[in-house]
């Protein structure tokens, strides 16, 4: 069976933040050296949502902030990310996805 990943979109300066994260690490906290990858509910838990869902909003948003081992492996798998790019700490993956817009 699939996990879940839960969304969450963040409304700045007419600008969408979507925050994406593994189901199941919501809520922890992963250390390594100096690094904290901190999966905060307030910043990621909002909808429960499949992959196909979660790819929908994520190409929607501006900027995408992802987390998670799963939600990351499959992004690369479709050629969305490179994984190799992505902040490791401790077995999570972090990624951020910037879409370049042009406003007049």
């Amino acid at each position: 069976m699939e996990g879940m990943y839960y969304v969450k979109i963040h409304h700045i300066n007419n600008n969408s933040i979507v925050a994406v994260c593994d189901e199941e690490i919501l809520g922890k906290v992963f250390k390594e050296g100096d690094l904290i990858l901190d999966v905060s509910p307030n910043f990621y838990k909002g909808e429960r949502v499949d992959f196909e869902t979660a790819l929908k909003i994520i190409e929607e948003g501006e900027i995408a902030v992802v987390t998670g081992r799963r939600i990351i492996k499959k992004l690369s798998q479709l050629g969305l990310v490179n994984e190799d790019y992505a902040l490791k700490v401790e077995d999570q993956f972090h990624i951020q996805i910037i879409r370049e817009v042009y406003r007049d």
